[in-house]
């Protein structure tokens, strides 16, 4: 395990018990700096306890913070949407892009897993501007156009076509307008990441250095032999964080990976809580220092925190 990165003192920076609204889980959020503070958009799964894996419903919360480690969370929700299609919106990834903010996320409908977008400026009103073909998910967007188109990284998820239930792989598309996707490439297939048997896929927004997007993923490994702790029976995947370099002018290129997790999970509150043994990236700031904050959901519980400086982790995915 490398030793650049260094997790938060004051971790979990988020917890349910902080929220002042119904919350039993707060994880997966997607965090960026807007207006001079930092901003975070986080999951929330209610209505539910220890033991049990059934909630009475998910909601998206927003929190600020001055520092990006004590936060304040609004008094109310800000996304709850449901329809007679739309059962929910989670996992939020957040990106600024010409001054605005642009909201990615997973909605579960009646007819599979679609991949949304939307757009504020306010964190109170939010437009839709795109909602993908099932099934796709862990959308997140560049932070900035290149040659005047969005660009994003997603991970559909196929079985009959890809051939294996959960060997799903990291794409790149583009958008002139942030609805109408295509140019589709393939980043990174997950028979390419050493540790991991199972799926992959986009984690937090890409931050732009000079050596390339620095770009953190997630990957999963799965030991049927090995009951982790969970609220449910048969539990098996461990979730770990990887690092990759993807090329300025066309991201679907890789020019650097570490060929080991940048972080696996070994604290308290990453082994044990609604699914242990979980890690997922969703958000990273890169500071006027060059210090790089990477914001993490852990165990399906908790939202949490590690840094690093820039040219350490360039370092790693060069190695």
């Amino acid at each position: 395990m490398n030793t650049v990165l260094t997790r938060c003192p004051a971790n979990p920076i988020l917890t349910a018990d902080r929220i002042p609204y119904p919350a039993t889980l707060i994880f997966n959020a997607g965090v960026t700096k807007f207006q001079g503070k930092y901003v975070m958009v986080f999951r929330n799964d209610y209505g539910g306890k220890p033991g049990t894996a059934n909630f009475a419903g998910t909601n998206i919360g927003v929190a600020f913070s001055d520092d990006g480690i004590r936060w304040a969370p609004q008094p109310k929700p800000w996304i709850e949407w449901k329809t007679d299609e739309i059962r929910r919106a989670y996992d939020p990834r957040i990106s600024v892009i010409d001054g605005r903010c642009y909201l990615c996320f997973a909605v579960d409908t009646a007819h599979g897993i679609r991949g949304g977008i939307a757009v504020t400026d306010d964190f109170d009103k939010w437009e839709v501007l795109s909602l993908s073909a099932p099934d796709n998910r862990n959308m997140v967007l560049f932070p900035e156009r290149v040659n005047g188109k969005f660009m994003r990284l997603e991970r559909p998820f196929p079985i009959y076509g890809r051939g294996a239930p959960e060997a799903f792989d990291l794409w790149f598309s583009d958008s002139p307008d942030c609805a109408y996707w295509g140019n589709t490439q393939l980043v990174l297939g997950s028979e390419q990441v050493p540790w991991a048997n199972c799926k992959i896929g986009p984690g937090a927004p890409p931050i732009k250095t000079r050596a390339g997007w620095l770009t953190a993923y997630h990957a999963v490994n799965v030991d049927k032999t090995k009951e982790l702790p969970a609220w449910h029976p048969n539990w098996h995947k461990t979730y770990t964080i990887g690092l990759m370099l993807l090329d300025l002018e066309q991201p679907w290129k890789v020019v650097g990976m570490m060929r080991e997790p940048l972080l696996t999970p070994t604290t308290d509150y990453e082994l044990n809580g609604f699914r242990g043994h979980v890690l997922f990236p969703g958000g990273m700031i890169l500071e006027p220092n060059g210090e790089v904050k990477i914001y993490y959901g852990a165990a399906d519980t908790v939202e949490c925190l590690a840094t690093a400086h820039v040219d350490d982790l360039i370092a790693l995915c060069r190695q």
